[in-house]
């Protein structure tokens, strides 16, 4: 394994967090004091995906995260942090799926579940719900 790789591996093992994107790992690498290129990041976090190391996470906010949690598994989205969870194992579930069209078969099923606080329990919402509608503006 090249030094860069080690470098980001004991990133990913060292950090709580454990759905990180590529900006993510760098601003620690930064913090850290260890020179990495943003190129070298992507490349090793999308080698470690091929390898099975890693999971490719997309999220509705656009950002790749990487799950250093490879197997199947299911998660929420915090709307307003962007703040990726873990669904417990076992908590989604599925009656049937759809035929894949001809010729394909399904590959996974990666579930991202989007949430947001209720309105009687975080001041973040709480403002937006009490917040007046827009004016209307004459034309």
């Amino acid at each position: 394994m090249t030094r860069q790789r080690r470098m980001i591996a004991d990133i990913l093992e060292s950090v709580p967090q454990r759905h990180l994107t590529a900006d993510d790992v760098m601003d620690i690498a930064q913090t850290r004091g260890l020179r990495l290129s943003l190129a070298t990041v992507y490349n090793t976090l999308n080698q470690f995906v091929a390898h099975g190391l890693l999971r490719r996470v997309a999220t509705a906010r656009g950002a790749i995260r990487f799950d250093t949690t490879p197997g199947d598994h299911h998660h929420f989205q915090d709307e307003t942090s962007g703040q990726v969870t873990d669904i417990a194992p076992g908590n989604v579930c599925f009656s049937a799926l759809p035929e894949p069209p001809p010729g394909y078969r399904i590959a996974g099923v990666d579930v991202v579940v989007r949430i947001e606080p209720a309105a009687d329990e975080h001041p973040v919402a709480q403002a937006r719900a009490n917040r007046p509608p827009p004016k209307e503006t004459s034309r």
